[in-house]
């Protein structure tokens, strides 16, 4: 009898182990990026298959950045977020280039958790929180909070420094706002966008005025913003959607004060001027064919 019940008893903790081990979750399997959904990684953590697959890049890498500390002033970095590309020694992004459409758009409120990106090689200087303190200048956010608002994660990443530039607040609170509002009004209207922005020139004229650099020389205060943002109905295969019809915004705004009240419209240029001034390739995944019409072109839509 007692050797009954021990097998008795043997077989219900089998079958207890075996139930468990069914209901166990299977391995999380390895997320890419996709242009239908958004992908959420631990902020600012790398992820090498995003260096290849990353959507923010699906237009093009506009400097050829690569992720070699052998070029500290071309430096790729790719998050879930947007891409980028870095200069050690300007201590600011060359670009920021990153995917918009609604399934980024959501309710997360905004994080202001300003930090030092800690995924920068060991032995760079790391620009902090408290870098911009005194200087009159915003933290200028490239990718902006608001366009990551569809979780906290998501949203806090674009509080890493490594997004920032020192921004007239007149600038930075002012049209290049404005363009980042209707960016998201296009995108609820049914678009998607690719956006590609950055810095370019030496001297801001700031709150407490005209500077070169701050942080102790670390931190380079650029003299022009640019943005071009292209626009597409929400779809799939996007570069092989973009025609010489396709509306391509360009704009390149001073780096000063005395513009809050300014109509981003104002500012249009075309692609094929910002790339004379920064050197940048734009656009560059584009067949050439279609990238000298919509490059050459002065955006007249609305703005608003």
């Amino acid at each position: 009898m007692r050797n009954t019940l021990l097998k008795i008893s043997a077989l219900v903790v089998m079958a207890v182990y075996f139930a468990a081990c069914s209901q166990l979750p299977n391995a999380p399997e390895t997320e890419t990026p996709s242009k239908q959904k958004s992908i959420e990684v631990p902020v600012g953590a790398p992820d090498a298959e995003l260096f290849s697959t990353s959507v923010h890049l699906t237009m093009g890498n506009p400097s050829g950045a690569v992720t070699s500390t052998s070029s500290p002033s071309n430096y790729l970095m790719v998050k879930s977020q947007y891409a980028l590309a870095y200069q050690r020694d300007l201590g600011i992004p060359r670009w920021v280039s990153w995917h918009l459409d609604r399934s980024w758009l959501g309710s997360a409120p905004r994080q202001d958790d300003f930090r030092a990106d800690g995924t920068l090689p060991s032995g760079w200087y790391r620009v902090s929180n408290t870098s911009y303190t005194g200087s009159g200048f915003d933290r200028g956010h490239m990718c902006p909070s608001a366009d990551r608002t569809n979780s906290i994660t998501n949203n806090s990443a674009t509080f890493l420094m490594t997004n920032m530039i020192p921004q007239a607040p007149d600038n930075n609170q002012g049209p290049w706002a404005r363009l980042e509002d209707y960016c998201r009004t296009l995108v609820n209207q049914g678009n998607e966008l690719y956006i590609i922005c950055g810095a370019y020139g030496s001297g801001g004229t700031g709150s407490a005025g005209y500077k070169t650099s701050i942080d102790g020389g670390r931190v380079r205060v650029p003299s022009r913003t640019w943005k071009v943002i292209v626009v597409l109905p929400s779809g799939t295969n996007d570069v092989a959607r973009v025609t010489t019809s396709t509306r391509v915004i360009a704009v390149n705004m001073p780096n000063s004060q005395g513009i809050r009240s300014a109509n981003w419209g104002s500012y249009r240029t075309s692609v094929d001027a910002i790339e004379s001034a920064t050197g940048l390739n734009l656009l560059s995944a584009v067949p050439s064919s279609i990238q000298t019409t919509i490059e050459a072109r002065v955006d007249n839509g609305p703005t608003q």
